[in-house]
Order: C-alpha cells, then structure tokens, then sequence
C-alpha cells in the first residue's frame, strides 16, 4: 500500500474522531478521496480488506453462542424483515424506474427485487465496530444485532450457493464431522498455549487456515468459515482473550475494506442522486425493524437502540450486487451506485448511533405505546428491593468492588449488569445481583422518581464504557436522588470529566491499582526498610 494512502487514511479518520464521528466514516472518504485523485484499487487492497473481514467474523464467532441464534426475535425478526425490506425497497425502485434517470433503462421487477434484496442486509462490519466502541456487545441489544446481522450471513451464503456456477464440493458435507472430532485438540491447543504472541498466531492459523480458506477449498465461502471455527471455540475460557488480542490487528486490517468502498468508483451526477434517495430509505428499514422486534416481545428500548445499530446497508449487499453484475443479472452502474449509498448511511447511522441514549429519552413515551404486554426474560427491568449500595458493571473490578462492600455490609449491596449470562452465573455463585442497564433511563424513572420506597444512598459506576459512566451520572443526577456517586476512569481526561460532573469520588484504575499494590505488598512482605516517620 503506498505510503500516501495511509497518511490520507490517517488524516481523514482523524478528522472524522475529532467532529464526533467513527474513524470508519472517514476512511471512506479517503477511499473516495483517492478516487478522485486518480488512485484505482489493486489486490494488496483487496486482500487487506479481505483479511479484515475474516478476522472480524472470527472474533464475532468467539463471541457467539449457538443459543442465541435459535431465539424466536432472532431467526424470525431476521427473516420477516428481509422479506420486508426487500419488498418495499423493491417496489420503490420499480416506482422510480418510470423516471427518466438512465440508470433505470430497461430496468425490470426482477432486478428491482435483487437490489431490494441487497439493501436489506446491515453491515457486520459497522454495527460490531460501534457496538465494540461502546462496549456493548454482550448488552441485550447488542447480542440481538449480532444475532440477526448472523442470519442476514446465512441468507447471503444461501444467495452466492443458489447463483454460483458450481455447487460447493460433495468435501462439504464431511465439514461437520471433521470440526466435531477435532474440536477436544482445538481446546487443548488452546489450554498450553499460553498468552501473548503464540495465542495471537493461534488465532491466525484458526482463523485463516482451518476456517476459510478449507471452507473456501471445498466451495464455501471463507468468511463462514472462520465465524464458524470462532463459534466452534466460543466457551473456552480462553476465547475473551483471543478475541482481545486480535483486535488491534482486526481494526488495522479493516481500514482496507473502507477504504476499497471508496476506490470503486465516483458516480455520476445521476448515480449520486440515487444513492441518496436509497439512502435516505434507511428511515423505513429502520421503522421496520422497530415494528418486527416489538411483535416479537422485545422492549421499545432495545427494539429503538438495535434498529439504530442497524441502520445501514452492507458489504455483504455489495458482495451479492457485484455477482449480479457478473452474472449481468443487474447493469455495472449500480455497483459504485450501491456503494455510495453504503457510504452515505455510515455516515448518517453514526451520530444516531452515537445520541441512542438521549435520542430514546426524548421519545421514550411514544416508543413504548408499541410494547407488548409481556416482554422477554432476558429485556426486561426488575426491582432493587431493600438495596442501599448499586454496583454496575460486574466485570472483574465490578466483582471485587461488590465482595468488598459484601463483607461489611452483606445483602444490602446489589451487583447489576447487562449482561444476561454474567448475571446468571453470578447468581449461581450465591451473588445479590440483577440484570439492568446504568444507560438505562427507565431504570433511574423507576427508581428515584415513581418510587419513593427506596433506600440508596451510595451508586458505585464500575463500567467499562466511559459514556455509559457518564450519561447514568446526567440520568441520576436529573432524578430526585440525594445520595453519593462514585465511578471508575482510565485516562486523564476521563477523570477530569468526571470531576467536572461533581461526582463524589473518581477511581482511576491504574494510579489506584498501582497504590493498591505497594499497600498489599507492604503488609504481606518484610522488606527490611524502616517507615519514615
């Protein structure tokens, strides 16, 4: 890759951090920047790209539990809104096919119902990218994105089997039987190993050699394949670790997928007014998905803050719309057309992403008039009974904060995650603990403003996202609570953030860890010194 794209990589995605919008939507537009400029996209860009997009599905899979695929608001919401979306999209573009833009010549329902079909995927890509930013993966929205983004997959792998000239080789179906008896070495491996550098090595040879590209040997789509390998290892105890180590490399490799959308082409004046058009139909995919959670059950909160997570079109719509073109299914020009429209959503889908939580308080009274009356087990709020002490976020510093305050004060300190199967493995070790959002306006309503039986005077702020941290700090201090706050920071900016919103005491983990640490030794180890007086 030549020095230069890099440098205007950097530059843009910079300048995108730095105006409140994700690195992602400028790279994108140092990938058209470079267009412009007369930069034509070549096979390193590819393979980076691709590369990317492998370890990212990987990373998905190791996070991924088969379970949560087979839930009813997954597979079906997933499935019912496809048809939507495709349906919809499709009769839009029949409609604007009577225009007079060329791009529309000779243009027939069938080919208005392919492109429909691509637009209805979201992108994997972006969505774990935000969700990861936000730490929110394993929140009850973010497993349910995940969730249907994964079936969208399933639906594209089916469209490139149906359309290939080649059915995948009679090898495939021996796949199931071969990952079954290799999965006790894969843990194994997995067990000596170690950390560092060979675990990071490991993940590669997972990820690459015996996820995609055996996929990719027997007729398969590689990308499949490392999600599949990912999901094979997922309840190693080991599989955080992996997924955290790769990530760097990931997001790295990534950078090239940006930038290849931007390096398809610039469109014409024409194609740049279709792209917004279908750009601006994100509003119905997003009503859409609304609608189709909230039938299955699913709170107007975490229906609100997935439908925004999903808000985009996808590169896996691009991958089905450049085989139609090879197939010569649909004209080339809707291609780079696609493509823009990609683009033009990320960049839409982003400040919403990054506003859910006020955008939900704002509307949250019209949102919830399309609940259902029963919700789902793992979506719902619960009551904090008798509990004096809040500890969110029970994560490692989270679990030592709530043992801590347990020993003094016993059950009147409640833990209190997102996490569904945190909370029900916590539970099971004899843990008071509940599951609720702190970013969860309705929680702090419920709380401190219709109820005035509670008894809380100390909330403990444990999470790992800063912006969780600080919009339950604005959301608590906007409620009739009277008691003590105290949250967790990591940099120098978040601490002085923190103070600035006069929280009553700021914890930074590693000046504290490192106090900690001398005190623990001192008390546990003679070291021959004499205290100064």
């Amino acid at each position: 890759m030549d020095p230069v794209w890099l440098a205007i990589a950097f530059a843009f995605g910079l300048l995108a951090k730095l105006i409140g919008f994700p690195p992602m939507v400028g790279y994108l537009i140092a990938g058209f920047t470079l267009t412009y400029f007369g930069a034509e996209s070549n096979d390193l860009i590819q393979n980076i790209s691709e590369l990317g997009i492998t370890l990212l599905l990987f990373s998905i899979g190791l996070k991924l539990r088969i379970k949560d695929l087979l839930h009813k608001e997954v597979w079906g919401g997933a499935s019912i809104h496809m048809l939507l979306v495709t349906l919809s999209m499709g009769l839009i573009l029949f409609g604007l096919s009577y225009t007079s833009l060329h791009i529309f010549t000779d243009f027939t329902w069938q080919q208005a119902l392919i492109i429909g079909f691509a637009l209805s995927f979201s992108s994997t890509i972006y969505a774990v990218k935000i969700l990861e930013d936000k730490s929110e993966l394993k929140s009850a929205y973010g497993v349910l994105s995940i969730g249907i983004l994964i079936i969208q997959d399933i639906f594209a792998v089916l469209y490139i089997v149906l359309v290939a000239d080649e059915l995948p080789s009679v090898w495939a179906i021996g796949l199931p039987v071969l990952f079954i008896c290799i999965r006790p070495l894969l843990m194994l491996i997995l067990d000596k190993i170690g950390h560092g550098e060979i675990l990071v090595l490991y993940g590669f040879f997972l990820a690459l050699i015996l996820g995609a590209e055996l996929f990719k040997f027997v007729g398969l789509k590689a990308d499949l394949g490392a999600l599949i390998v990912g999901i094979l290892i997922s309840n190693h105890k080991k599989a955080k670790e992996l997924a955290d180590s790769l990530m760097n490399f990931k997001d790295v490799f990534l950078i090239g997928f940006f930038l290849s959308i931007g390096l398809m082409g610039l469109p014409n004046l024409q194609m740049f007014i279709v792209a917004s058009v279908l750009a601006l139909t994100i509003n119905l995919k997003v009503i859409l998905y609304f609608f189709v959670f909230t039938r299955f059950r699913v709170r107007a909160r975490t229906s609100l803050f997935t439908s925004l997570t999903l808000a985009n079109f996808s590169e896996f719509g691009l991958i089905i719309t450049s085989i139609a073109v090879a197939k010569s299914l649909i004209p080339s020009d809707w291609l780079v057309t696609i493509a823009i429209s990609v683009a033009i959503t990320f960049i839409i889908s982003s400040p919403l992403n990054s506003k859910a939580h006020k955008i939900y308080h704002f509307i949250k009274d019209n949102l919830r008039k399309f609940e259902t009356e029963k919700r789902l087990i793992y979506d719902k709020a619960f009551d904090i009974g008798d509990a004096e002490i809040l500890v969110f976020g029970m994560g490692k510093l989270g679990v030592s904060v709530y043992n801590q305050l347990n020993q003094t004060y016993g059950q009147k300190v409640l833990g209190l995650d997102y996490n569904y199967d945190v909370v029900q493995r916590l539970k099971n070790d004899g843990k008071n603990i509940q599951q609720d959002d702190a970013a969860d306006s309705e929680f702090w309503e419920n709380i401190f403003e219709k109820s005035s039986h509670h008894k809380v005077n100390l909330v403990m702020l444990c999470m790992n996202d800063h912006k969780s941290n600080l919009f339950a700090i604005e959301r608590l201090k906007s409620t009739s609570f009277k008691g003590r706050i105290a949250a967790i920071a990591r940099f120098e900016d978040e601490r002085k953030q923190l103070e600035k919103m006069n929280v009553d005491a700021v914890y930074d983990i590693y000046s504290e860890a490192g106090y900690g640490f001398a005190n623990h030794v001192c008390n546990h180890i003679d070291i021959g010194c004499t205290p100064r007086s």
